[in-house]
């Protein structure tokens, strides 16, 4: 069974642009740089280079590579062959990759945001064919117009993609319980494509140019929204074959959310007759959460269960989420026994495996 990083990054390069259709070309984002210096108003570095397309600034950071552990070659994929290696001695079989700049939303035109979107994906697809079969990707949809989302799922599955990037709320501000995505989570469960809520906002009023952006209430409280609406709402039981994870949001989350159901049927029934919490909720409704080594897995594991819990490096980035030897770690776990070997096993291979359909 392969070790699967369930959660890694590519950074956004100007080679992933050269895909846009030609009517759109004068929306491809170009690279400027602030000057450092002591001027007032310099922004830090990491956050001193932008991309900036249609009157729009979204951060390009600068890496470091002693932080990170990678390097530009590895993080951009201009050398892929490079990157495997890299994973060679991480230890890492299969990567699952999702986009950096994309965690925010570019432009408040549909139009704009589908073309930048499916550039991405031939971007991706094309790196994916390099990488024999070993670095697979999350798709990013034209959300604006499930019909045209429906027909570009088909084409990245044929292209290496093993899920769909969905933020929690939304397109025109639609939770992941609204109809409106019904047609998409039905052709997603039939194609065997799961739908992967990762942190980050659909607001075009928001950039990550301004730090205090990345808040909770933006970046991470839709992922648990999500889990919540689409249990409400009764999603598991509309789409029997549908996978859902909630990535990047850590899992320790997760008794709280549970403790909400509960009490939704509880005191609430009147409002949500229907809602029917089980016990093994999670695993019952194909739910799957990405949790990271800084959170109690033990008490994860007693209280949510083993079988759904995944786990990711978020390779290239330097947040609070990476962690480059976090499937190291959670192997150590289960030999010095904070968890069972059997409950490591499943995190880094049996429970990705599953979730991505790999």
């Amino acid at each position: 069974m392969p070790v699967v990083d369930a959660d890694a990054h590519v950074d956004e390069t100007e080679e992933t642009w050269q895909y846009i259709d030609e009517p759109l070309k004068r929306y491809t984002p170009i690279t400027i740089t602030q000057q450092m210096g002591s001027d007032a108003g310099a922004q830090p570095k990491g956050y001193n280079r932008f991309w900036f397309s249609d009157g729009r600034f979204l951060v390009r950071r600068v890496r470091d590579d002693v932080r990170t552990r990678t390097t530009l070659e590895t993080r951009e994929l201009l050398d892929v062959p490079a990157r495997m290696r890299h994973l060679d001695e991480l230890g890492i079989d299969l990567q699952v990759c999702y986009p950096t700049s994309f965690l925010m939303r570019w432009n408040p035109s549909d139009q704009v945001e589908h073309a930048l979107r499916k550039s991405y994906n031939r971007w991706m697809g094309s790196k994916w064919a390099q990488s024999d079969n070993r670095m697979r990707w999350v798709a990013l949809l034209p959300m604006g117009d499930i019909d045209e989302a429906i027909r570009e799922l088909h084409i990245v599955k044929e292209n290496g993609a093993c899920g769909i990037m969905q933020k929690g709320i939304e397109w025109g501000y639609r939770s992941a319980a609204d109809p409106y995505f019904f047609p998409l989570y039905q052709e997603a469960a039939d194609l065997n494509i799961p739908i992967c809520f990762h942190t980050g906002t659909s607001d075009p009023a928001l950039s990550d140019a301004q730090a205090l952006n990345l808040s909770f209430h933006n970046m991470m409280a839709p992922v648990i929204d999500a889990f919540l609406s689409l249990y409400t709402a009764g999603v598991p039981t509309l789409f029997p074959k549908l996978r859902v994870g909630f990535i990047e949001a850590m899992a320790s989350w997760l008794p709280l959310a549970l403790a909400e159901l509960r009490a939704r049927e509880e005191r609430s029934s009147w409002l949500f007759p229907e809602l029917g919490v089980v016990d093994d909720l999670v695993k019952e409704s194909r739910f799957y959460v990405a949790c990271q080594t800084v959170e109690d897995l033990p008490y994860l594991i007693r209280t949510c269960g083993e079988d759904n819990l995944v786990a990711g490096t978020d390779y290239t980035h330097a947040d609070q989420s990476a962690e480059i030897e976090t499937l190291s770690i959670i192997r150590r776990m289960g030999d010095e026994n904070i968890i069972t070997k059997e409950q490591a096993r499943k995190i880094l291979e049996d429970n990705p495996k599953a979730f991505y359909g790999l």
